[in-house]
């Protein structure tokens, strides 16, 4: 079971962070010449490649129960941003993904856009946001490749379920030479969203010294009920987006803050601050022995309920006051 979830995570997971970056890059080498694009792509898959290879051994040294902790929780604020963007974008309250306007507005970007020429790298612009395309897709998928694969013991069986869904992404774009348009990955957010906060409740209640009475079985209910949960989020706010069809969702707080902070900042809180306060309290909780090991599965459906209705009615109240 677990190694088909690692597998299946991290192929949809890589497929999604690979097409989006594939769109960036193809837009640079349209509009600036091949040469950069695909100079600072290579650049950009060896730094994650590095980040890693890096990272992958350190976490090994860790003892079990304390990594399941750790990697719960990241997988779990990870897991619930693509989960709450998933459910948005599926009740009409988010403009669906689309690689088609995306790459549209990179290439205009990347017309328009004056830069210095190299010989080394040729064009910098095409070279610059091709490379940091490629590290913040790959960040996305290093994390998922190193977190599950180290609570498995299976970070080479990981890595090459990543480096076989990028191989099938930049062999499409470099026949294809257009975005990948045709790839579902509103659906494959939201799959994804599913996996990491299911395996994010199992692993933190593990951690936290709780064990599933079902065991490994446990999971299966766990996905039910996120499952269950997201279903009914999208019917309740497809509801609400058809009273009042003018509101959007705000963007996430974000605070000021300086880059190594802010990166930080996104890794351990996310984009919904009070959902993390819930989550860390709660597991606090349980590390003190109060508690149960399905309270936390019901504690994170609740808080996602919650979260999501309240995100849309603030929307809804302001608008109204205008």
């Amino acid at each position: 079971m677990h190694d088909i979830a690692l597998i299946v995570s991290v192929v949809i997971a890589t497929l999604v962070e690979a097409v989006e970056a594939l769109t960036i890059v193809l837009a640079a080498g349209l509009a600036k010449g091949w040469k950069p694009a695909r100079r600072g792509t290579l650049l950009g898959l060896a730094t994650v490649a590095l980040i890693i290879v890096c990272l992958g051994p350190l976490l090994l040294q860790f003892p079990v129960e304390r990594l399941r902790l750790v990697v719960g929780l990241l997988s779990l604020i990870f897991g619930l941003q693509w989960l709450r963007k998933a459910i948005f974008r599926a009740s009409g309250y988010k403009e669906l993904h689309d690689e088609a306007k995306i790459f549209q507005r990179e290439l205009d970007q990347a017309k328009a856009a004056k830069s210095k020429s190299s010989n080394f790298v040729g064009d910098w612009y095409a070279f610059t946001i091709s490379y940091k395309a490629v590290v913040i897709e790959g960040i996305e998928v290093a994390f998922l490749v190193v977190t599950f694969g180290a609570v498995q013991g299976k970070i080479l069986v990981a890595s090459l379920a990543a480096a076989v869904a990028v191989a099938i992404v930049i062999a499409s774009g470099f026949f294809l030479h257009k975005p990948l348009t045709k790839v579902p990955e509103n659906t494959m957010k939201f799959v994804v969203g599913l996996i990491l906060t299911t395996f994010g409740i199992f692993w933190t209640t593990e951690g936290s010294g709780f064990q599933w009475t079902l065991k490994d079985l446990s999971l299966f209910p766990i996905l039910g009920i996120v499952s269950a949960t997201a279903v009914l989020l999208i019917y309740i706010l497809k509801v609400k987006k058809k009273k009042n069809p003018e509101s959007k969702i705000k963007n996430a707080y974000q605070p000021k803050l300086p880059l190594f902070l802010e990166f930080i900042y996104d890794f351990l809180i996310g984009d919904d601050w009070p959902t993390a306060l819930v989550i860390y309290s709660t597991v606090t909780l349980m590390i003190l022995g109060i508690g149960f090991e399905w309270l936390f599965a019901c504690v994170i459906a609740f808080i996602l309920i919650i979260r999501l209705i309240f995100m849309t009615k603030s929307v809804s109240r302001a608008k109204e006051s205008n």
